[in-house]
Protein backbone atom coordinates (compact mmCIF):
# COMPACT_ATOMS: atom_id res chain seq x y z
CA UNK A 1 0.00 0.00 0.00
CA UNK A 2 1.21 3.74 -0.51
CA UNK A 3 2.20 5.76 2.01
CA UNK A 4 2.10 9.64 2.19
CA UNK A 5 3.07 12.39 4.36
CA UNK A 6 2.66 16.18 4.37
CA UNK A 7 5.54 18.19 5.33
CA UNK A 8 5.12 21.27 7.48
CA UNK A 9 6.34 23.16 4.33
CA UNK A 10 3.48 21.54 1.87
CA UNK A 11 6.15 19.22 0.25
CA UNK A 12 3.67 15.83 -0.59
CA UNK A 13 5.93 12.68 -0.06
CA UNK A 14 4.23 9.21 -1.12
CA UNK A 15 6.06 6.01 -1.66
CA UNK A 16 5.22 2.34 -2.44
CA UNK A 17 7.59 -0.21 -0.81
CA UNK A 18 7.60 -3.01 -3.73
CA UNK A 19 9.44 -6.50 -2.70
CA UNK A 20 11.85 -8.16 -4.31
CA UNK A 21 14.15 -5.18 -6.06
CA UNK A 22 16.98 -3.57 -4.97
CA UNK A 23 16.24 -0.37 -6.91
CA UNK A 24 14.36 2.38 -6.17
CA UNK A 25 12.96 5.01 -8.63
CA UNK A 26 12.17 8.60 -7.41
CA UNK A 27 11.51 11.76 -8.67
CA UNK A 28 10.40 15.76 -7.71
CA UNK A 29 6.81 16.43 -9.81
CA UNK A 30 5.37 19.41 -10.70
CA UNK A 31 1.94 20.32 -11.89
CA UNK A 32 3.55 23.11 -14.45
CA UNK A 33 3.86 22.32 -18.08
CA UNK A 34 3.67 24.08 -21.31
CA UNK A 35 -0.52 25.35 -20.89
CA UNK A 36 1.01 27.50 -17.72
CA UNK A 37 2.94 29.11 -20.16
CA UNK A 38 2.48 33.10 -20.24
CA UNK A 39 1.32 34.06 -23.85
CA UNK A 40 4.85 35.02 -25.68
CA UNK A 41 6.64 32.48 -23.35
CA UNK A 42 6.40 29.83 -25.56
CA UNK A 43 8.99 26.81 -24.54
CA UNK A 44 9.62 28.46 -21.24
CA UNK A 45 8.27 25.32 -19.31
CA UNK A 46 10.82 23.17 -21.35
CA UNK A 47 13.24 25.51 -20.82
CA UNK A 48 13.71 25.40 -17.46
CA UNK A 49 13.69 21.49 -17.06
CA UNK A 50 17.18 21.95 -19.09
CA UNK A 51 18.44 24.96 -17.28
CA UNK A 52 17.67 22.96 -13.91
CA UNK A 53 20.88 20.21 -15.18
CA UNK A 54 23.46 23.11 -15.79
CA UNK A 55 24.77 24.34 -12.29
CA UNK A 56 23.97 25.03 -9.05
CA UNK A 57 25.46 27.15 -6.62
CA UNK A 58 27.60 24.16 -5.23
CA UNK A 59 27.81 21.56 -8.44
CA UNK A 60 28.91 22.36 -11.98
CA UNK A 61 26.75 20.72 -14.47
CA UNK A 62 29.65 17.91 -14.91
CA UNK A 63 29.98 17.15 -10.87
CA UNK A 64 26.08 16.68 -11.41
CA UNK A 65 26.58 14.02 -14.10
CA UNK A 66 29.77 12.40 -12.74
CA UNK A 67 27.74 11.64 -9.26
CA UNK A 68 25.15 9.95 -10.63
CA UNK A 69 27.02 8.22 -13.55
CA UNK A 70 29.79 7.01 -10.51
CA UNK A 71 26.36 5.09 -8.98
CA UNK A 72 25.49 3.31 -12.74
CA UNK A 73 22.00 5.14 -12.11
CA UNK A 74 20.20 7.31 -13.95
CA UNK A 75 19.15 11.11 -13.80
CA UNK A 76 16.79 12.51 -16.42
CA UNK A 77 13.68 14.98 -16.62
CA UNK A 78 10.65 15.36 -18.38
CA UNK A 79 8.56 18.20 -19.72
CA UNK A 80 4.72 17.71 -20.60
CA UNK A 81 1.73 20.13 -21.14
CA UNK A 82 0.69 19.65 -17.84
CA UNK A 83 3.68 18.34 -15.58
CA UNK A 84 7.38 18.64 -15.62
CA UNK A 85 9.54 15.73 -13.65
CA UNK A 86 12.83 15.15 -12.43
CA UNK A 87 13.72 11.67 -11.28
CA UNK A 88 16.03 9.30 -10.54
CA UNK A 89 16.60 5.28 -10.75
CA UNK A 90 19.44 4.11 -8.41
CA UNK A 91 19.89 1.18 -6.23
CA UNK A 92 18.46 1.80 -2.52
CA UNK A 93 21.91 2.69 -1.36
CA UNK A 94 22.37 5.51 -3.04
CA UNK A 95 19.09 7.04 -2.61
CA UNK A 96 20.15 9.67 -0.22
CA UNK A 97 22.45 10.75 -3.09
CA UNK A 98 19.94 10.83 -5.83
CA UNK A 99 17.74 13.36 -3.37
CA UNK A 100 20.49 15.78 -2.45
CA UNK A 101 21.33 15.58 -6.31
CA UNK A 102 17.37 16.60 -7.07
CA UNK A 103 17.29 18.81 -4.09
CA UNK A 104 20.37 20.47 -5.17
CA UNK A 105 19.68 21.50 -8.85
CA UNK A 106 15.67 22.49 -7.93
CA UNK A 107 16.21 24.99 -4.70
CA UNK A 108 20.45 25.91 -6.14
CA UNK A 109 20.49 26.02 -10.15
CA UNK A 110 22.17 29.26 -10.81
CA UNK A 111 20.83 29.66 -14.03
CA UNK A 112 23.96 31.13 -15.81
CA UNK A 113 23.42 33.63 -18.53
CA UNK A 114 26.03 31.68 -21.10
CA UNK A 115 24.46 28.30 -20.12
CA UNK A 116 21.42 29.57 -20.47
CA UNK A 117 22.47 30.91 -24.47
CA UNK A 118 24.14 27.51 -25.02
CA UNK A 119 20.87 25.72 -24.01
CA UNK A 120 18.65 27.52 -26.33
CA UNK A 121 20.71 26.20 -29.12
CA UNK A 122 20.69 22.66 -27.65
CA UNK A 123 16.94 22.97 -27.48
CA UNK A 124 16.45 24.68 -31.06
CA UNK A 125 18.22 21.67 -32.04
CA UNK A 126 15.67 19.70 -30.58
CA UNK A 127 13.16 21.59 -32.81
CA UNK A 128 14.82 20.67 -35.88
CA UNK A 129 14.93 17.27 -34.80
CA UNK A 130 10.90 17.03 -34.35
CA UNK A 131 10.34 18.83 -37.53
CA UNK A 132 12.70 16.31 -39.20
CA UNK A 133 10.62 13.69 -37.61
CA UNK A 134 7.42 13.70 -39.50
CA UNK A 135 5.48 11.53 -37.16
CA UNK A 136 6.32 13.30 -34.39
CA UNK A 137 5.65 16.68 -35.76
CA UNK A 138 2.16 15.42 -37.49
CA UNK A 139 1.15 14.59 -33.43
CA UNK A 140 1.37 18.46 -32.59
CA UNK A 141 -0.16 19.75 -35.48
CA UNK A 142 -2.80 17.43 -34.92
CA UNK A 143 -3.39 18.53 -31.22
CA UNK A 144 -2.78 22.36 -32.54
CA UNK A 145 -5.71 21.67 -34.77
CA UNK A 146 -8.10 20.14 -31.93
CA UNK A 147 -7.63 22.65 -29.27
CA UNK A 148 -7.29 26.00 -31.08
CA UNK A 149 -6.35 28.47 -29.08
CA UNK A 150 -6.52 26.51 -26.09
CA UNK A 151 -3.25 26.73 -23.51
CA UNK A 152 -2.98 22.93 -24.37
CA UNK A 153 -2.71 23.71 -28.16
CA UNK A 154 0.76 24.94 -27.17
CA UNK A 155 3.96 22.67 -27.51
CA UNK A 156 5.98 21.44 -25.40
CA UNK A 157 9.13 22.86 -26.95
CA UNK A 158 7.62 26.30 -27.94
CA UNK A 159 8.68 27.95 -31.57
CA UNK A 160 12.28 28.82 -32.47
CA UNK A 161 10.67 32.75 -32.04
CA UNK A 162 9.62 31.90 -28.85
CA UNK A 163 12.53 30.37 -27.32
CA UNK A 164 14.98 33.10 -28.53
CA UNK A 165 12.51 35.61 -26.88
CA UNK A 166 13.25 34.28 -23.22
CA UNK A 167 15.65 35.44 -21.08
CA UNK A 168 17.13 34.64 -17.40
CA UNK A 169 14.15 36.73 -15.67
CA UNK A 170 11.65 34.66 -17.58
CA UNK A 171 13.26 31.42 -15.84
CA UNK A 172 13.78 32.43 -12.53
CA UNK A 173 9.72 34.17 -12.80
CA UNK A 174 8.66 30.86 -13.77
CA UNK A 175 10.51 29.02 -11.22
CA UNK A 176 9.60 30.92 -8.26
CA UNK A 177 5.92 30.76 -9.52
CA UNK A 178 5.67 26.82 -9.74
CA UNK A 179 8.67 25.24 -8.13
CA UNK A 180 7.04 26.15 -4.84
CA UNK A 181 7.07 23.11 -1.91
CA UNK A 182 3.52 23.15 -2.21
CA UNK A 183 3.42 22.40 -5.46
CA UNK A 184 5.68 19.77 -5.28
CA UNK A 185 4.96 16.17 -4.99
CA UNK A 186 7.74 13.41 -4.23
CA UNK A 187 7.72 10.31 -5.76
CA UNK A 188 9.51 7.19 -4.98
CA UNK A 189 8.61 3.16 -5.22
CA UNK A 190 10.77 0.29 -5.34
CA UNK A 191 13.35 -0.76 -2.41
CA UNK A 192 12.23 2.40 0.01
CA UNK A 193 11.57 2.81 3.46
CA UNK A 194 8.64 5.76 3.79
CA UNK A 195 10.17 7.00 7.24
CA UNK A 196 13.76 7.42 5.98
CA UNK A 197 12.25 8.87 2.70
CA UNK A 198 10.37 11.54 4.86
CA UNK A 199 13.63 12.08 7.14
CA UNK A 200 15.34 12.74 3.65
CA UNK A 201 13.28 15.18 2.38
CA UNK A 202 12.61 17.34 5.36
CA UNK A 203 16.23 17.61 5.93
CA UNK A 204 16.86 18.26 2.34
CA UNK A 205 14.08 20.33 0.82
CA UNK A 206 13.77 23.35 3.10
CA UNK A 207 12.59 25.83 1.66
CA UNK A 208 9.95 27.73 3.80
CA UNK A 209 5.82 27.32 2.38
CA UNK A 210 5.11 30.10 0.26
CA UNK A 211 1.42 31.73 -0.47
CA UNK A 212 -0.25 28.30 -1.33
CA UNK A 213 -0.17 25.90 -4.51
CA UNK A 214 -0.74 27.43 -8.18
CA UNK A 215 -4.50 26.69 -8.80
CA UNK A 216 -5.05 25.87 -12.89
CA UNK A 217 -7.55 27.81 -14.65
CA UNK A 218 -10.08 25.30 -16.33
CA UNK A 219 -10.59 26.27 -19.57
CA UNK A 220 -13.34 25.14 -21.50
CA UNK A 221 -12.06 23.83 -25.35
CA UNK A 222 -13.97 25.29 -28.15
CA UNK A 223 -13.88 22.42 -30.77
CA UNK A 224 -14.71 22.59 -34.53
CA UNK A 225 -13.92 19.90 -36.92
CA UNK A 226 -11.23 21.13 -39.24
CA UNK A 227 -9.20 19.56 -42.58
CA UNK A 228 -5.82 20.58 -42.51
CA UNK A 229 -3.10 19.71 -45.30
CA UNK A 230 0.46 20.97 -44.27
CA UNK A 231 3.14 20.64 -47.22
CA UNK A 232 6.46 19.09 -46.16
CA UNK A 233 9.23 17.38 -49.06
CA UNK A 234 8.49 13.84 -47.39
CA UNK A 235 8.62 10.08 -49.07
CA UNK A 236 5.23 9.41 -47.52
CA UNK A 237 1.52 11.13 -46.38
CA UNK A 238 1.65 11.06 -42.54
CA UNK A 239 -1.75 11.19 -41.43
CA UNK A 240 -3.83 12.10 -38.00
CA UNK A 241 -7.81 11.22 -38.02
CA UNK A 242 -9.74 12.11 -35.01
CA UNK A 243 -11.34 14.49 -31.81
CA UNK A 244 -11.22 15.80 -28.98
CA UNK A 245 -12.24 13.17 -26.31
CA UNK A 246 -12.13 12.52 -22.25
CA UNK A 247 -10.85 14.57 -19.16
CA UNK A 248 -8.29 12.45 -17.65
CA UNK A 249 -10.88 12.05 -14.63
CA UNK A 250 -13.69 10.58 -16.98
CA UNK A 251 -14.90 6.73 -15.08
CA UNK A 252 -15.21 6.21 -19.26
CA UNK A 253 -11.19 6.17 -19.19
CA UNK A 254 -11.43 2.32 -19.16
CA UNK A 255 -13.79 2.18 -22.11
CA UNK A 256 -11.63 4.13 -23.53
CA UNK A 257 -8.57 2.34 -23.21
CA UNK A 258 -10.39 -1.10 -24.59
CA UNK A 259 -11.91 0.99 -27.44
CA UNK A 260 -8.26 2.63 -28.21
CA UNK A 261 -7.16 -0.88 -28.13
CA UNK A 262 -9.48 -2.45 -30.70
CA UNK A 263 -9.24 0.67 -32.81
CA UNK A 264 -5.44 0.41 -33.17
CA UNK A 265 -3.42 -0.75 -30.68
CA UNK A 266 -1.54 -3.84 -31.72
CA UNK A 267 -0.91 -6.07 -35.03
CA UNK A 268 -4.54 -7.53 -34.24
CA UNK A 269 -6.38 -4.42 -34.04
CA UNK A 270 -8.54 -2.71 -36.87
CA UNK A 271 -6.85 -0.44 -38.76
CA UNK A 272 -3.35 -2.60 -38.44
CA UNK A 273 -5.47 -5.63 -39.99
CA UNK A 274 -7.71 -3.50 -42.91
CA UNK A 275 -4.58 -1.48 -43.60
CA UNK A 276 -1.57 -3.62 -43.25
CA UNK A 277 -2.12 -6.90 -43.02
CA UNK A 278 -5.27 -6.84 -45.79
CA UNK A 279 -4.14 -4.37 -48.43
CA UNK A 280 -0.45 -3.34 -47.75
CA UNK A 281 -1.37 0.67 -47.77
CA UNK A 282 1.30 1.26 -44.71
CA UNK A 283 3.75 0.19 -42.70
CA UNK A 284 2.76 1.71 -39.91
CA UNK A 285 -0.63 2.65 -37.64
CA UNK A 286 -2.15 2.89 -34.74
CA UNK A 287 -4.89 5.08 -32.92
CA UNK A 288 -3.30 6.60 -29.78
CA UNK A 289 -5.53 8.82 -26.54
CA UNK A 290 -3.77 11.75 -24.40
CA UNK A 291 -6.26 12.89 -21.19
CA UNK A 292 -5.75 16.16 -19.44
CA UNK A 293 -7.39 17.98 -16.78
CA UNK A 294 -9.62 19.78 -19.37
CA UNK A 295 -9.75 18.02 -22.21
CA UNK A 296 -8.47 14.90 -24.08
CA UNK A 297 -7.57 13.64 -27.72
CA UNK A 298 -8.72 10.59 -29.14
CA UNK A 299 -6.93 9.73 -32.89
CA UNK A 300 -5.47 7.54 -35.60
CA UNK A 301 -2.35 7.59 -37.19
CA UNK A 302 -1.29 6.16 -40.73
CA UNK A 303 1.46 6.89 -43.20
CA UNK A 304 1.44 5.88 -46.76
CA UNK A 305 2.56 6.87 -50.18
CA UNK A 306 1.10 9.99 -51.64
CA UNK A 307 -0.46 8.37 -54.05
CA UNK A 308 -2.19 6.40 -52.15
CA UNK A 309 -3.45 8.73 -48.95
CA UNK A 310 -7.52 8.96 -50.38
CA UNK A 311 -7.15 5.08 -50.25
CA UNK A 312 -6.13 5.20 -46.92
CA UNK A 313 -8.29 8.09 -45.36
CA UNK A 314 -11.17 5.77 -46.97
CA UNK A 315 -10.27 3.10 -45.10
CA UNK A 316 -9.78 4.96 -41.79
CA UNK A 317 -13.48 7.12 -42.11
CA UNK A 318 -14.82 3.47 -43.15
CA UNK A 319 -13.40 1.56 -40.02
CA UNK A 320 -14.57 4.24 -37.62
CA UNK A 321 -18.34 4.94 -39.20
CA UNK A 322 -18.71 0.59 -38.22
CA UNK A 323 -17.21 1.60 -34.73
CA UNK A 324 -19.42 4.49 -34.35
CA UNK A 325 -22.35 2.56 -35.41
CA UNK A 326 -21.43 -0.13 -32.68
CA UNK A 327 -20.38 -2.58 -34.67
CA UNK A 328 -18.16 -3.70 -32.05
CA UNK A 329 -17.92 -7.85 -31.34
CA UNK A 330 -18.01 -8.97 -27.83
CA UNK A 331 -14.80 -11.26 -28.66
CA UNK A 332 -12.86 -8.05 -30.11
CA UNK A 333 -13.90 -5.96 -26.05
CA UNK A 334 -12.75 -9.24 -24.41
CA UNK A 335 -9.56 -9.56 -26.38
CA UNK A 336 -8.59 -5.94 -25.64
CA UNK A 337 -9.69 -6.47 -21.86
CA UNK A 338 -7.12 -9.08 -21.77
CA UNK A 339 -4.55 -7.00 -23.40
CA UNK A 340 -5.04 -4.06 -21.48
CA UNK A 341 -4.42 -5.93 -18.17
CA UNK A 342 -1.61 -7.95 -19.41
CA UNK A 343 0.13 -4.56 -20.58
CA UNK A 344 -0.85 -3.19 -17.09
CA UNK A 345 0.72 -5.77 -15.12
CA UNK A 346 4.13 -5.85 -16.90
CA UNK A 347 4.13 -1.89 -17.07
CA UNK A 348 3.90 -2.25 -12.99
CA UNK A 349 6.89 -4.40 -12.97
CA UNK A 350 8.90 -1.19 -13.35
CA UNK A 351 9.13 1.01 -10.33
CA UNK A 352 9.93 4.15 -12.24
CA UNK A 353 6.10 3.67 -13.71
CA UNK A 354 4.65 3.12 -10.27
CA UNK A 355 6.12 6.19 -8.92
CA UNK A 356 4.67 8.06 -11.89
CA UNK A 357 1.30 6.83 -10.81
CA UNK A 358 1.89 8.00 -7.66
CA UNK A 359 2.89 11.20 -8.80
CA UNK A 360 0.38 11.72 -11.32
CA UNK A 361 -2.51 10.56 -8.43
CA UNK A 362 -1.23 12.90 -5.96
CA UNK A 363 -0.43 16.20 -8.60
CA UNK A 364 -3.87 15.88 -9.85
CA UNK A 365 -5.84 15.22 -6.82
CA UNK A 366 -7.29 11.70 -8.27
CA UNK A 367 -7.33 8.23 -6.57
CA UNK A 368 -4.82 5.84 -6.32
CA UNK A 369 -6.09 2.69 -7.61
CA UNK A 370 -4.00 -0.82 -6.65
CA UNK A 371 -3.45 -3.61 -9.38
CA UNK A 372 -6.44 -5.10 -8.19
CA UNK A 373 -8.45 -2.32 -8.10
CA UNK A 374 -7.35 -1.31 -11.77
CA UNK A 375 -8.11 -4.77 -13.06
CA UNK A 376 -11.39 -4.39 -11.70
CA UNK A 377 -12.38 -1.54 -13.56
CA UNK A 378 -11.28 -3.32 -16.70
CA UNK A 379 -13.54 -5.98 -15.60
CA UNK A 380 -16.58 -3.83 -15.32
CA UNK A 381 -16.33 -2.62 -18.85
CA UNK A 382 -19.28 -4.12 -20.92
CA UNK A 383 -19.56 -4.10 -24.53
CA UNK A 384 -22.30 -1.11 -24.19
CA UNK A 385 -20.19 0.91 -22.41
CA UNK A 386 -17.31 0.59 -25.45
CA UNK A 387 -20.22 1.09 -28.27
CA UNK A 388 -21.74 3.88 -26.76
CA UNK A 389 -18.14 5.58 -26.20
CA UNK A 390 -17.59 4.97 -29.78
CA UNK A 391 -20.94 6.51 -30.54
CA UNK A 392 -19.77 9.48 -29.34
CA UNK A 393 -16.45 10.02 -29.96
CA UNK A 394 -15.83 8.52 -33.60
CA UNK A 395 -19.51 9.97 -35.03
CA UNK A 396 -17.84 11.26 -38.40
CA UNK A 397 -19.06 15.31 -37.80
CA UNK A 398 -16.87 15.09 -34.93
CA UNK A 399 -13.73 13.91 -36.80
CA UNK A 400 -10.81 16.15 -37.51
CA UNK A 401 -7.94 15.52 -39.95
CA UNK A 402 -4.40 16.74 -40.85
CA UNK A 403 -1.83 15.54 -43.28
CA UNK A 404 1.16 16.10 -43.83
CA UNK A 405 3.43 15.86 -46.85
CA UNK A 406 4.04 16.35 -50.61
CA UNK A 407 0.75 16.93 -52.34
CA UNK A 408 -1.39 14.55 -52.25
CA UNK A 409 -4.61 13.74 -54.26
CA UNK A 410 -7.89 15.35 -53.55
CA UNK A 411 -9.99 12.81 -51.03
CA UNK A 412 -12.87 11.19 -52.33
CA UNK A 413 -16.38 11.64 -51.54
CA UNK A 414 -16.28 10.46 -47.94
CA UNK A 415 -14.73 13.11 -46.90
CA UNK A 416 -15.44 15.95 -48.93
CA UNK A 417 -13.20 19.05 -49.84
CA UNK A 418 -10.50 18.71 -48.39
CA UNK A 419 -7.32 20.57 -49.35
Amino acid sequence: MPNKTVLANGVRVVSEYVPGVRSVSVGCWFPAGSRDERPGEDGLAHLVEHMMFKGTAHRSARDIAEAIDATGGQLNAFTTKEATSYYARVLDQHLPLALDLLADMLQHSVFAEDELAREKEVILEEIGMVEDTPEDLIHDLFEACLFGDHPLARTVLGTREGLLRLGRSDVLRFVETHYTPENMVVAAAGSVQHDELVRLVEKLFRRPAGTGPVERVRRPVPYAPRQVVVPKDTEQVHICVGAPALVRTDPRRFALDLLDIIVGGGSSSRLFQQLREERGLVYSTYSFSAAYTDAGVFGVYAATRPERAGEVLDVIYRELAELAAGRIRPEEVDRAREQAKGSLMLALESTATRAGRLAGAELFDEPYLQPEELIDRLDRVTVDDVRRLAGELLAEQRLSVVKLGPAVQRRRKVLGAMA
